[in-house]
């Protein structure tokens, strides 16, 4: 989920990649006719990303000749992006090597059997600095399955001219938006409320935040507590509060955003990716555009706010496993994942470059076509705080048909009768839970 982007064109990280690449090259040296000449190619499968080729570039180069990286690009939604993997791995196709996966795609994925562990030098690079919320989302059944490559987390952003002081709960949030609504300001909340994975990063959100499950810890069971049912209350009360426009069932992250640049909303929740669009489209007023953590949902208990992202995994059908691990390492390395971050707007999953002051061209000054994180991610240190208590949408195997019952249960979330919605979601979520295979 979330907004996402691209790396870098200038090298290799640092570390353990420098023995990573000796070992791998050793063994491609004694493969006679395997070098980019000879046409050994390395596919890589990732969603559409601006800067990506530059990075992919990057890494053909890093290879030293020895092969060609390729990025094949995936179809933009999310749903297409995976359908074409599963239904290609499922042939056993051996032309896929590196699998951009969506977080929620990892435990699927490796269930099946389509996605290789990472062990040794490989993992150890992968997971080094990496935060663990982000982290979590590459494992499955306590086995690494995937390099985290760019992670994402939304923030409650709002105009410091409306409310010089931003809510730190969901009731103050909403007691506020009712007093500016009452003045005749702008007041309404907006967040993804369409009938789609959107909806159900809100609801996740808001049960993580409660302290609630929505399934068990291994994913084979529901549990839908007591917090599940607290969340349910808070998704009906903003929802019937008068705050939140008509337009809400249909509100995807873009909707949000251009809802709140024109002035409808007091407060928006949404991906950071809305900073770089106001500051693009709205600059002369970018200095009132604030941001903070999410509302929590008790006060004094931090949110654990839902983390989106992709990682990048190794086919188990690949014919060029070592080169694919190599490959994904560079793609997802310090150095590309600050290129995401600062020419993408993808937050970084490795904890180190939110505090990296350095422009993306260390050697030139730093100026509007050599940004830092500093300019670029103002917002980076409350980016950090929520990463460092995030919450993950539930991991299992069926996650594609739990979101399916989730979005359509909680839909329109306006008419949630808290303990039936509950009973009706644990039980077709139990249903889900129960298919066989995987829906392509």
């Amino acid at each position: 989920m979330g907004k996402r982007m691209s790396a870098s064109r200038r090298g290799r990280s640092p570390g353990r990649t420098g023995s990573l690449l000796g070992a791998v090259a050793l063994t491609a040296g004694l493969l006679a006719g395997c070098g980019s000449d000879a046409g050994l190619k390395i596919n890589v499968y990732y969603a559409p990303e601006d800067n990506f080729q530059s990075v992919v570039d990057d890494c053909t180069k890093a290879s030293g000749g020895r092969y060609e990286v390729v990025y094949n690009k995936l179809p933009r939604p999310a749903d297409g992006q995976r359908e074409q993997m599963v239904r290609r791995l499922a042939a056993g196709d051996d032309s896929l090597d590196v699998l951009g996966l969506d977080v929620t795609w990892v435990s699927e994925f490796a269930e099946a059997g389509w996605i290789d562990e990472w062990t040794g030098e490989a993992k150890a690079e992968a997971t080094e600095g990496v935060l663990p919320g982000p982290l979590e989302t590459a494992t499955w059944n306590g086995k690494l399955y995937a390099a985290t490559k760019n992670t994402n987390v939304q923030l409650l952003w709002y105009d410091d001219r409306l409310t010089p002081t931003p809510p730190k709960t969901w009731d103050e949030m909403i007691q506020q938006a009712q007093a500016l609504k009452a003045q005749g300001k702008p007041a309404n909340v907006v967040f993804t409320g369409a009938q789609y994975e959107g909806l159900v990063v809100i609801y996740n959100t808001l049960v993580e935040s409660a302290g609630g499950k929505i399934l068990s810890d291994d994913g084979k069971s529901v549990v839908m507590d007591a917090g599940a049912v607290k969340a349910l209350e808070m998704l009906k009360k903003v929802t019937t509060a008068g705050i939140t426009d008509p337009s809400l069932t249909n509100s995807k992250e873009d909707e949000v955003r251009q809802s709140f640049q024109r002035g409808n909303a007091a407060f928006e929740l949404n991906w950071p990716f809305v900073y770089a669009s106001y500051a693009k489209e709205k600059k002369d007023e970018l200095k009132h555009f604030k941001w903070t953590t999410y509302p929590q949902f008790e006060a004094g208990k931090p949110a654990k706010t839902t983390i989106g992202g992709y990682n990048l995994a190794v086919s188990s059908t690949s014919k060029h496993k070592a080169e694919a691990y190599e490959v994904a390492l560079c793609l997802r390395s310090a150095k590309n994942q600050k290129f995401s971050a600062l020419k993408d707007g993808v937050p970084p999953t490795i904890e180190s470059l939110y505090t990296d002051t350095l422009p993306l061209d260390a050697t030139a000054p730093q100026s509007d076509d050599n940004p830092s994180m500093e300019t670029k991610y103002p917002m980076r240190e409350t980016i950090l705080d929520a990463l460092k208590d995030a919450a993950v949408r539930p991991l299992t195997p069926a996650y594609q048909n739990a979101s399916t019952v989730l979005s359509k249960v909680l839909s329109p979330p306006s008419e949630i009768d808290p303990q039936k919605t509950a009973e009706k979601l644990k039980e077709q979520l139990a249903d889900a839970l129960q298919s066989k295979g995987v829906i392509p």
